[in-house]
């Protein structure tokens, strides 16, 4: 199997993840939650910001499908390690509010950590398509 198709596979399946992970939040954030990692539920009215994050996690996901489908390989790497940060941030909040460690970096930090990879594998392909030796030019003759 090639690099692009293992970069391929690799992305879609973020792809996937994080538009799942992004609905989850938007449909039943009160089911999606208890697994992030933060010890306590919002109190109030709270649940608007967790539909918040679900919006800015399906509009992620929307971003590198559109990247995936049209081609855009350089900038799909680019992007992915952008949004490596999201998932680094957000194991940085549960660990700031005393929340779960083994969550914070088994699928915060692991899902960075692979958003980040995947990111770097396919900027790697395509820097070595950018690197490749050019077939040398036709001589030219001007009279």
């Amino acid at each position: 199997m090639s690099l692009k198709n293992v970069n391929t596979a690799l992305t879609a399946a973020i792809t996937l993840f994080v538009l799942y992970l992004g609905l989850s939040f938007i449909l039943i954030p009160e089911a999606s939650t208890p697994g992030v990692g933060l010890p306590t539920w919002p109190t109030g009215d709270g649940g608007g910001f967790l539909v918040m994050k679900g919006i800015r996690e399906f509009a992620m996901g929307l971003v590198i499908a559109v990247l995936l489908v049209t081609g855009h390989r350089r900038a799909l790497g680019w992007v992915l390690l952008m949004e490596a940060v999201a998932p680094l941030g957000d194991m940085i909040n549960v660990l700031a509010h005393h929340g779960s460690t083994a969550a914070a970096l088994a699928i915060h930090g692991l899902t960075a950590a692979l958003i980040a990879a995947t990111g770097l594998l396919i900027l790697r392909e395509t820097g070595s398509a950018h690197q490749a030796p050019a077939a040398e030019p036709a001589e030219l003759v001007f009279r």
